[in-house]
């Protein structure tokens, strides 16, 4: 375990000095969160302006949705989007066959392998919204805290899901459109679930898991979550972290190498 600790730091800390030779980049990615999250302001502005709100959910309220929807964008351009998205390049440059032949799992390389600083904006403007939303709503530490374990698994669930994507480029090489699609998706997270249908509320539960990345952990933050929520939450986040691992392996069996 330490040895991972170790490759990890070595991993980022070479990823970080890289990224910033461009640091022209950071403000483009700043003016870039900036412009998201106003228009998902103004998207919500728009439902609520007239005095109408969704059920059960306040204006404060949903801004602890939008702000767990902000983390998630940040932590996906930081952690996930740098990584995973370069697994179809692997595969289709052959370099994933240097991967592989590491001693080191090959899973956890093409995982954590890099870094984008650039996601850091969302992550602050994210946690602005909720640290603000969170006062006016009189919120303790202690609901943070409890929220922190939900939104735990629901970054499980994000990777699991983002990365069995990002697999099957073994078979098929372009999936690009496939990951805008899953990205499209997840931009439901943006309102509670209570803003759409029940078909749609159904999808983005059972199907999807979009509720489990945004809404749960807002209602757990807000003192009403259902302890079978959080219990499912968990077994999701485990189980499709066991079948990510699982498929991988599965789908190496069909990668042939750059030389066969």
């Amino acid at each position: 375990m330490t040895r991972y600790w170790q490759v990890l730091r070595l991993f980022w800390t070479t990823a970080i000095a890289a990224e910033m030779e461009y640091r022209l980049n950071f403000l483009i990615a700043t003016l870039s969160s900036v412009g998201n999250l106003a228009g998902s302001l103004f998207g919500l502005f728009l439902f609520y302006r007239t005095g109408y709100t969704f059920t059960g959910w306040s204006w404060d309220a949903a801004l602890l949705v939008l702000g767990i929807f902000t983390l998630l964008q940040g932590f996906s351009a930081t952690f996930l989007a740098p990584n995973l998205n370069r697994i179809v390049r692997h595969v289709q440059e052959g370099t994933l066959d240097f991967v592989l032949l590491k001693p080191i799992r090959s899973q956890f390389w093409l995982s954590t392998h890099t870094l984008s600083p650039w996601g850091v904006p969302d992550l602050i403007f994210g946690s602005v919204i909720i640290g603000y939303a969170g006062k006016r709503l009189d919120l303790g530490i202690n609901s943070y805290v409890v929220s922190a374990i939900p939104l735990l698994f629901g970054l499980v669930i994000l990777y699991s899901l983002w990365f069995m994507l990002g697999a099957t480029s073994i078979w098929f090489v372009k999936i690009y459109n496939a990951t805008e699609v899953l990205r499209g998706l997840l931009e439901a997270g943006r309102y509670p679930m209570v803003a759409y249908p029940t078909a749609y509320r159904f999808f983005f539960t059972f199907v999807v898991p979009v509720a489990f990345l945004t809404t749960i952990p807002a209602e757990a933050m807000l003192g009403r979550g259902q302890i079978n929520w959080f219990i499912g939450a968990g077994v999701l986040a485990i189980v499709l972290f066991w079948v990510s691992n699982a498929f991988w392996r599965f789908a190496l069996r069909f990668y042939t190498s750059a030389s066969s």
